[in-house]
């Protein structure tokens, strides 16, 4: 198995980052701006579509200001049951967030791809929080004919 790894500063507090990784308003304002569902508790659904497609995500475990857990539960077929994990700390006047994708099978093209479109859209997430705007789907970088 392998996984995408990044790790980013907000200057910001936990909290913040929290609630954008949790609430369908402020996952739509950095990642995807059609998406619905329920973040904000253990077993609820995700559901986050791109102009290319979308994905379904089970949110797993919630630990307030400090862990969100989701696992793919529909998606493309490499993303399939793999999980998407987000550790906050809290560094000085900055939220620390370390970022899994993780229990990919095989490093695939799709997989590279991926990888780059995760650390732009944390980058999103970063100008969100520390700039009020981010640049989610569709207004985020295009990087390949993968749109």
């Amino acid at each position: 198995m392998v996984d995408i790894l990044h790790r980013v500063g907000i200057k910001s507090a936990p909290a913040e980052v929290y609630a954008a990784l949790t609430t369908t308003e402020g996952l739509a304002d950095w990642w995807a701006t059609n998406t619905r569902g329920e973040g904000t508790d253990v077993g609820g659904v995700l559901q986050f579509r791109f102009s290319a497609g979308g994905f379904d995500m089970k949110v797993l475990e919630l630990v307030p200001d400090k862990r969100v857990l989701w696992e793919v539960v529909d998606g493309p077929e490499e993303w399939i049951g793999t999980h998407v994990n987000w550790d906050l700390d809290q560094v000085d006047d900055y939220t620390i967030v370390l970022f899994k994708h993780e229990g990919w099978k095989e490093p695939v093209e799709f997989m590279h791809h991926c990888s780059t479109k995760w650390a732009v859209f944390l980058m999103s997430l970063k100008s969100l929080i520390e700039t009020g705007k981010g640049a989610p789907d569709p207004h985020d970088v295009q990087i390949s004919d993968w749109h």
